[in-house]
């Protein structure tokens, strides 16, 4: 198995910008960098300084105006070394795949979604290599 940490949290946000200000100011997170996979979605990335662990991950998606008071984490990742392996091991076990297939993202990261035991989403995360 090559699960060896928590990648990062993904919490929907209403609006990127006010929310990347908010954990700046308040939580003293640093912005490591904005995607957009697709027009659907943007992401942003903060840590704390210098920190090579658990990032949070925002995500703004254009219906995210009616957030619900409650489950606003939208997933948990988990960084992996062989992305393809763990994708067929867990097709293996059975596991309940929200990605049939492993997406790869702009910047060379990969990931894929399933389900846990109560239906909540988690994410294996496969870093871009770093040149």
């Amino acid at each position: 198995m090559s699960v060896h940490k928590i990648e990062h949290v993904g919490i929907m946000v209403q609006s990127l910008e006010r929310s990347i200000t908010f954990y700046q100011d308040v939580l003293g997170l640093q912005l490591l960098h904005i995607l957009q996979p697709s027009d659907q979605v943007r992401l942003a990335f903060l840590a704390f300084p210098g920190a090579t662990e658990t990032e949070i991950e925002l995500v703004e998606k254009p219906n995210n105006n009616a957030l619900a008071n409650e489950g606003k984490v939208h997933h948990v990742a988990f960084t992996v070394q062989d992305i393809e392996s763990e994708h067929a091991r867990l097709r293996e076990l059975g596991i309940s795949l929200i990605h049939d297939h492993i997406v790869t993202i702009p910047n060379g990261s990969k990931y894929f979604f399933f389900e846990g035991p109560d239906r909540e989403q988690l994410e294996f995360f496969e870093p871009a290599a770093q040149v």
